[in-house]
């Protein structure tokens, strides 16, 4: 495996998220206008322009790596990857945004033979950037002023609680498959939010489990991954198998985030 220069991608990346969710927040306040692409998704100029950021600045620290991201794969232009490439999406969370929720996110993440290795999931309107250093530390900051990164604190997933399993699930995309699978390990909470954001309330140790069954591309997984693994929690298969990344198409299947938590 080619060895990844980690602590600059931290370094420049970071400021990278913050100036994307800084133009974000610009158009949340004063106002947009939603299009639709050919899959019926909303998308508005504020994805395109942090897209157009993430991409300035990936191409100037990592030249010889193909990006992979949301806006532009959706025009088309999507390169050849092989073990190494980024996997982008500018603002997840685009249904959050349109109604002017807060749970929206700009994704940053590495992919490194199948597996998130490094990424960056900045929630700007939440002040809080959740960093993948490397496969294995995370950190929390918060942010000052959309600009002024905060002390890092390192996060971890935690031992699932005497009191009973607490699951994530999707405000936008609940389905029977994934209630059933509530019902099965006798969840006591269920915490709905939106966006990659599932993912770090894991990392961060405010849940256990997270099922998803209905679809989603890599880029909407990739640094939500990164950030879980990074803080000692997995992805899999419903079957428990690994779940990696270059898949046709860069679609995913179904699958199961979790903590320390056993299925």
């Amino acid at each position: 495996m080619t060895r990844m220069n980690y602590n600059k991608y931290c370094e420049i990346l970071r400021q990278t998220a913050l100036e994307a969710g800084k133009k974000i927040m610009e158009i949340h306040s004063h106002g947009f206008k939603v299009s639709y692409k050919e899959d019926k998704s909303p998308v508005t100029i504020a994805d395109e322009a942090a897209e157009k950021i993430i991409l300035r600045d990936l191409k100037n620290i990592a030249p010889h790596i193909p990006i992979v991201a949301e806006e532009s794969a959706s025009a088309g232009n999507i390169p050849n990857v092989d073990n190494i490439f980024w996997l982008v999406d500018p603002l997840d969370g685009t249904k959050e945004f349109i109604a002017r929720r807060k749970e929206f996110t700009v994704n940053i993440a590495l992919i490194e033979n199948g597996i998130p290795t490094f990424g960056i999931v900045y929630a700007p309107a939440l002040a809080t950037l959740y960093t993948a250093k490397n496969p294995k530390i995370c950190t929390l900051q918060q942010v000052t002023d959309l600009i002024t990164l905060g002390d890092e604190k390192v996060i971890n997933v935690r031992d699932v609680p005497s009191s009973g399993i607490a699951a994530v699930a999707s405000k936008s995309h609940r389905d029977d498959e994934t209630n059933e699978l509530l019902e099965k390990y006798n969840v006591k909470d269920i915490l709905s939010i939106g966006s990659s954001l599932k993912f770090c309330l894991l990392a961060e140790g405010k849940a256990d489990f997270y099922p998803r069954f209905g679809p989603t591309m890599e880029w909407d997984t990739a640094a939500g991954h990164a950030v879980l693994n990074a803080a000692g929690g997995n992805i899999t298969h419903p079957d428990g198998t690994r779940y990696l990344y270059n898949k046709p198409n860069f679609k995913n299947g179904p699958f199961i985030a979790t903590g320390k938590m056993t299925l």
